[in-house]
């Protein structure tokens, strides 16, 4: 009798970039070739350790993320997926993700991509503005960008997200509009479009925190938030989460899995991992890590924690969520929540109004006891 295998998502990390951004507090820094190859060597060795989840799961989704995934050699992405096919079932539907920053990938980048696999890219552009490229430390400029996604396209990528920031120091309405539009025109079957917001530790905290005024207001944010939705869903592109918008069936499952609480492997320094309500984070030291010492933290979650993150990554999707075994828990609070008019239901699912959303944070807090 044939056991039917759990879903599992894999994320692979690559903490190299070409140079860190000036808003950046994710764990990423430049390397040389050889400590990137060093550390490839170590990925390998570290898929290989899990022999033990093979047999139980099937891969639905693969993200390789950063950092800048697309700065190491395409053939070093080519051995990272073979070990992973060779470690896992993979469905043959599986989404298979790199983050791409523009500038760092030509024409025979791509097609290996596409040999190896990669069958959906996420560009890092930011902003169509050159001067707002700069204020960011982005390595590209707007023509740049251009250049890497029309090769995409010519290699044969049909599932393409573009990343987007708003209230930037600096940043107008106009300006903004401006960039929306030009996404707009090249058509991507995916967009991400977020606030940027000043992380602790960043060149960038240094240089705002406690200087408001050289940011935009929250009436221009909040200008800019209700600008992303009008202009993108004008241009058929569906709020499926909070701040990602897609054309039809182009959702980013890997991230969906997140959001629904799949079971998720990460691989890489930092990455981390959700096994059987079970979070497991890896080590942070590059250096410890390239010794072959990959283990971080670990963490059996509460039934509290478990409750508390299926609301609060759940609620992210515009089509929300059935509360199910939780509905009497949380019966008080969500009457509450319906009479100030920020969640609705509707077939049995609750979900963020409009109102909601724009106040979402307020609303996903409430269920954080």
């Amino acid at each position: 009798m044939r056991t039917e295998k759990q879903t599992l998502e894999l994320y692979i990390h690559i903490p190299f970039c070409v140079r860190k951004c000036a808003y950046c507090d994710f764990l990423s820094a430049p390397a040389s070739r050889k400590t990137q190859e060093a550390y490839v060597e170590c990925l390998l060795k570290e898929i290989r350790r899990s022999a033990e989840l093979s047999g139980t799961y099937e891969v639905s989704t693969v993200f390789f993320g950063g950092g800048t995934p697309s700065i190491l050699p395409e053939k070093q992405i080519g051995r990272i997926l073979e070990q992973l096919r060779a470690q896992f079932s993979f469905r043959e539907s599986a989404e298979i993700t790199l983050e791409a920053n523009p500038g760092t990938v030509d024409k025979d980048k791509l097609r290996a991509y596409r040999d190896a696999g990669v069958n959906r890219l996420s560009f890092g552009l930011q902003s169509a503005e050159d001067a707002e490229l700069r204020l960011l430390s982005r390595i590209h400029t707007w023509r740049q960008f251009l250049v890497s996604y029309t090769l995409a396209r010519e290699a044969g990528f049909h599932n393409i997200n573009i990343d987007l920031m708003s209230a930037l120091p600096g940043q107008t309405e106009e300006s903004y509009q401006k960039t929306l539009e030009r996404v707009l025109h090249l058509e991507p079957e995916h967009i991400s479009a977020y606030s940027l917001i000043i992380e602790e530790g960043t060149p960038f905290y240094e240089r705002y925190e406690g200087h408001p005024e050289l940011l935009p207001s929250e009436e221009e944010e909040r200008r800019m938030y209700v600008l992303t939705k009008e202009i993108l869903e004008s241009g058929g592109y569906r709020r499926y989460e909070i701040s990602n918008y897609a054309k039809k069936d182009r959702e980013c499952r890997h991230n969906l899995g997140y959001w629904e609480r799949t079971d998720y492997k990460g691989y890489g320094l930092g990455a981390a991992s959700l096994l059987h309500n079970i979070r497991f984070t890896n080590q942070t030291d590059l250096s410890e890590y390239l010794h072959g010492n990959f283990a971080g933290s670990e963490e059996k979650l509460t039934d509290q924690a478990v409750r508390e993150e299926y609301f609060f990554l759940g609620l992210r999707k515009t089509e929300g969520i059935d509360p199910g075994i939780y509905r009497e828990y949380y019966r008080e609070l969500l009457k509450k929540l319906k009479i100030q008019k920020l969640l609705d239901e509707k077939d049995g699912k609750i979900y963020l109004t409009e109102k909601g959303i724009d106040l979402s944070n307020y609303v996903l807090a409430q269920f954080l006891d």
